[in-house]
């Protein structure tokens, strides 16, 4: 009997349940499209994060660097032409380790051993300059103050080159060429900065190669230097293969060049030294106290993690983001509480509309328990309904926003923990970029999970039930009296 009558009523009524699903199915499709955007915001967000400190790394491990005393003795380059008027080609490279101190090999087994620590690598970030050229007359010292780019120049003793350096003594024509090169740990691919690159061409390296003489290239670079798989890149006179080419996911890549960590260590006198290690933590949700775990025990080091950097990004990225989360959470909010509470007063009318059928329907016998679930169950039924055209209308407002795919740019700035470093990559412990702030371009999405899905169902049977709460309390206060009174 409840069913039937409940057909028949909604059958009778539809225009009436249409008004009141449809305010629902407005509320409800807000939430879907608002909870897609917030997190394919968090997706965009995740993949800027990803091209500074790699794929799976929850947090990274540094020694922020000394600063350098204004008397300190620089890198020094020396060339001397052999004979008068040599116009020999000389070419001389410095490796320097990036941005951080050196930490002991042995600090990556120790954060290794810390509770609430999945995995953990190191790596070591380097810069490398490389000055090329003819010398003339005698010899030449560079003093390298750090910088980059490439520059020509053929000056009289003394002259001012560049803020990269000065040449002192004799005329010369060189060439300056400044680039990042990466020792990564070749026996753990899944974590590191290589993790944010997908290698594009060729392959990358075989846990056998620890100390190969093979290098993986950023795609930029390799263009830039017209490398292609099989050349030879010379660094500090040791010759490496070129065996992949990488392409980052996302923005600039955490170096130019990758290579081998033990050769790393070679080229930059560095025997078992890192300055970056990258930390996988057993459990996402533990995260800070992992981080805390590893400050207290091991002294002297920083501790960044993901969220450090996510403070950090800036741009219309993290406009929209605050937008989503912020005012569409509220609006979203009030959307529903209004949507609500329109469906429970069109309920509520609508029994008042109906006093005469329910009425007479206690005169037959009916108990107020028994005409309140029958106003209860054409409520759910209607939130149902409201809440399936709501799942359509998000479904289909989430599908435009993916198919648009509104670019945003977004900038990380230093959390100042890279010491020397510099740039967005040195906030998380990664290899310092050469600019410190570049805009990445990502795509947004608007990706709908399953526990959307659930909520918003949820919100349907609770919108329903709100609705049938107004219209069952103002059809339990009916008497046949008051049908008796309607006739009259």
């Amino acid at each position: 009997m409840f069913f039937t009558y409940l057909r028949r009523e909604l059958r009778r009524r539809r225009k009436a349940a249409l008004v009141v699903a449809s305010g629902l199915a407005l509320g409800i499709a807000l939430v879907i499209v608002v909870s897609s955007v917030s997190s394919g915001m968090e997706k965009a967000q995740g993949k800027v994060l990803q091209s500074l400190y790699g794929l799976g790394t929850d947090m990274t491990v540094t020694k922020a660097a000394q600063a350098q005393s204004s008397t300190g003795e620089r890198p020094r380059f020396q060339f001397d032409a052999r004979g008068s008027g040599s116009d020999e080609e000389q070419s001389s490279d410095r490796v320097m380790v990036q941005g951080f101190q050196t930490l002991a090999t042995s600090t990556v087994s120790k954060v290794g051993d810390q509770k609430g620590v999945s995995d953990v690598v190191g790596g070591l970030s380097l810069q490398v300059v490389k000055v090329s050229g003819q010398f003339r007359q005698g010899q030449f010292q560079q003093d390298q103050q750090g910088g980059g780019g490439n520059q020509q120049g053929g000056g009289q003793p003394g002259a001012q080159q560049s803020p990269e350096g000065r040449v002192e003594g004799g005329g010369a024509d060189f060439d300056v060429n400044n680039y990042s090169v990466y020792g990564t740990d070749v026996t753990k691919p899944a974590l590191g900065p290589l993790t944010s690159s997908k290698i594009t061409s060729g392959r990358t390296f075989k846990s056998s190669e620890t100390n190969a003489k093979v290098v993986v290239a950023d795609k930029s670079y390799a263009k830039e230097k017209k490398l292609v798989l099989g050349d030879t890149v010379t660094i500090k006179s040791v010759k490496y293969k070129v065996i992949g080419i990488a392409t980052p996911d996302s923005g600039d890549a955490a170096a130019n060049l990758y290579i081998p960590l033990k050769q790393a260590q070679t080229l930059s006198d560095s025997k078992n030294k890192v300055t970056t290690i990258y930390v996988k933590a057993s459990d996402s949700q533990q995260i800070s106290t992992v981080k805390s775990t590893i400050q207290k025990n091991i002294s002297g080091t920083t501790v960044t993690t993901s969220a450090d950097l996510a403070d950090t990004v800036s741009g219309s990225l993290s406009t929209a983001s605050d937008l989503a989360s912020n005012v569409g959470k509220w609006l979203s909010i009030a959307v529903l509480v209004a949507a609500f509470l329109v469906a429970g007063l069109l309920t509520s009318s609508a029994v008042s509309r109906r006093v005469r059928e329910f009425g007479t329907l206690k005169a037959l016998g009916w108990k107020s328990g028994r005409v309140t679930r029958q106003v209860v169950g054409e409520a759910v039924v209607n939130g149902l309904v409201g809440g399936a055209l709501g799942i359509a209308l998000g479904l289909g407002g989430a599908y435009v926003v993916t198919a648009i795919s509104p670019t945003l740019q977004a900038e990380v700035g230093s959390t100042g923990g890279a010491g020397g470093g510099g740039g967005p990559g040195g906030g998380m412990g990664g290899p310092a970029r050469q600019t410190a702030s570049k805009a990445l371009d990502v795509a947004l999405t608007a990706p709908v999970a399953l526990s959307t899905i659930v909520l918003a169902v949820g919100l349907a049977v609770t919108g329903g039930l709100i609705a049938g709460a107004f219209g069952g309390w103002r059809a339990s206060r009916l008497r046949p009296a008051d049908a008796l009174r309607r006739v009259e």
